[in-house]
């Protein structure tokens, strides 16, 4: 574990001059949770791999705590599981997603590496808070990967995605997903696209995971990018 501002990470370091991947970790999870990717995803390119932990402690079953960048009404999202609905955050600012944006730039800025070496993804929450600093970064970052996200902060992000028009971005999410609904991510890959970013949606037959092809293709994204 490295201790960057405020938050405890798990790297992967393998070259000082090499570009980062800096993956965000969803509710519930830790920052190992997504660490095999470091290994899975497959570059030409050597990178680097960063884990933060999130800063709170969350309780997800009986003795049982995981990680999170903000609190998320659990049961809210439950009863529209159960309703065969979605719950749309798109007007919404979640309390302390601020914050937590703020935590994770400092924690960057003691990366000490310039923003256009450094590729931004997450999945879930983590890929919320991703496409948040990657529209938000004082200089435009090398690549965001967004996986089984959803759109928030729909205004603020509508006026800061043309800063990052012509960029790339990879957008992965499930069909059949029941915590996220998959109308929601299109929603978000129209706005990205309708205000200049290039990239399209991969849906695949499946829930809020990662599958293995999502994987596939999110190493053929890096090896684009140059």
């Amino acid at each position: 574990m490295r201790q960057l501002g405020k938050l405890h990470c798990q790297e992967i370091n393998q070259d000082d001059n090499a570009p980062w991947v800096i993956f965000f970790h969803g509710y519930g999870a830790d920052a190992n949770d997504l660490f095999s990717l470091g290994d899975m995803i497959s570059t030409k390119k050597t990178y680097n791999w960063l884990f933060p932990n999130g800063p709170l402690e969350v309780p997800i079953g009986p003795a049982w705590t995981g990680r999170a960048w903000w609190n998320i009404d659990m049961m809210e999202i439950q009863r529209a599981m159960e309703a065969g609905t979605h719950r749309d955050f798109s007007q919404d600012v979640p309390k302390g997603f601020d914050k937590a944006r703020d935590m994770a730039m400092e924690a960057i800025r003691q990366l000490k590496v310039p923003w256009n070496q450094i590729i931004l993804g997450g999945f879930s929450q983590g890929a919320m808070l991703a496409t948040e600093l990657y529209l938000r970064a004082p200089e435009t970052p090398k690549g965001l990967v967004i996986m089984s996200g959803t759109l928030v902060s729909q205004e603020e992000w509508k006026k800061l995605i043309p800063a990052r028009a012509g960029q790339k971005f990879f957008q992965s999410h499930g069909e059949m997903d029941q915590v996220l609904g998959f109308k929601q991510a299109q929603k978000l890959e129209t706005l990205l696209t309708q205000n200049g970013m290039k990239g399209s949606l991969s849906g695949f037959r499946g829930g809020h995971e990662i599958p293995q092809q999502t994987i596939l293709k999110i190493g053929q994204y890096i090896n684009e990018l140059g």
